[in-house]
């Protein structure tokens, strides 16, 4: 069994890409971000946690991260602070982690001789579209701290495969949801007040629009590059090809759920008037041509699952859905 390393293996994406990994016959090893009440996040649900094998330490350490690479075929690079409103707080944490834990995991990789690294980039990084759908050649604009830390990690990641030929690929997915998803992000926010019978759904701006894709469509392609050679070297984007906006999004989930909650727009929730990405719509050509991967959920049938998920009293109760998630 090839033996695949997935670091932020304790947040949302990375939970979930554990489990189809080991699902897919896979030797798993996941990094949970060391604390000390020994929690692993969203590891601790996950339906393989007894078949895995989990180390909790810090990217932000170099030597620590060659020890983690030790006997790895695969990296899949996920751990990253990725929460927009807090990188405007805390910059200087976001090129720590983001940009310096890269690099460590780079230089860990190429010291232990890794056959394959999926850097895991965003949609965010290109802003607000010029054009769409987005392809891969789409400029870069830096429009918030954490949109800026994940052009530099990808940057530095790339530099890695140019300058020493470790086998990069930077696989950029465009708007995942799904179970788990932190309460920073728009559908979590919107279901679970949803689900609590708030008087009114406080929100931000509902005019912009995204590509949300399902969780597990996401870690499909992202397993699908780590399978392609071809895709060493390159930047591919991960999404469905559909625009659609928070506005739109919010009354698919009330029909869902059979409510009709009114919107109430919260000045707090809302970005500097430059940063707030207006746009993002994936062209997913190049995935399908380099691996044939197509997503398998549409917006309906995603957002039908992850309901489903919050419905459940006790995963519910880790969100806090009264309180502002920065």
């Amino acid at each position: 069994m090839k033996k695949v390393l997935v670091t932020g293996a304790d947040g949302f994406i990375g939970s979930h890409l554990v489990e189809h990994l080991h699902g897919q016959g896979y030797n798993v090893r996941a990094l949970a971000q060391y604390n000390s009440f020994n929690s692993w996040g969203w590891l601790e649900n996950a339906n393989c946690l007894n078949d895995i094998e989990v180390i909790s330490g810090d990217i932000r350490d170099g030597q620590f991260c060659r020890s983690l690479c030790e006997g790895v075929d695969t990296v899949f690079h996920l751990a990253a602070l990725i929460a927009i409103p807090y990188s405007y707080q805390a910059p200087q944490s976001y090129v720590d982690t983001n940009v310096n834990g890269t690099l460590n995991m780079c230089q860990a990789a190429l010291a232990n001789n890794v056959s394959t690294f999926i850097q895991t980039s965003t949609s965010e990084v290109y802003g607000t579209a010029r054009y769409v759908p987005i392809d891969e050649k789409h400029p870069l604009q830096p429009q918030s701290p954490y949109s800026a830390s994940k052009i530099s990690s990808d940057a530095m990641a790339m530099s890695f495969f140019n300058a020493f030929d470790l086998p990069v690929t930077i696989a950029r997915p465009f708007n995942t949801y799904g179970p788990r998803q932190s309460a920073r992000a728009v559908i979590p926010t919107i279901i679970t007040q949803l689900l609590d019978n708030t008087p009114t759904i406080k929100l931000g701006d509902v005019s912009p629009t995204r590509d949300f894709n399902y969780v597990s469509d996401t870690c499909a392609g992202l397993i699908a590059l780590a399978n392609c050679n071809e895709a060493a070297g390159k930047t591919v984007n991960i999404g469905s090809n559909y625009e659609v906006s928070i506005a739109e999004t919010v009354q698919l989930i009330q029909e869902i759920i059979g409510a009709d909650t009114q919107i109430e727009m919260d000045s707090v929730r809302l970005r500097p008037e430059k940063s707030e990405v207006n746009r993002l719509w994936c062209d997913n050509t190049l995935i399908q041509q380099l691996t044939g991967f197509k997503p398998a959920h549409s917006l309906q049938q995603g957002l039908e699952k992850t309901i489903d998920w919050f419905r459940e009293d006790k995963n519910r109760a880790v969100y806090k859905s009264h309180l502002y998630n920065v």
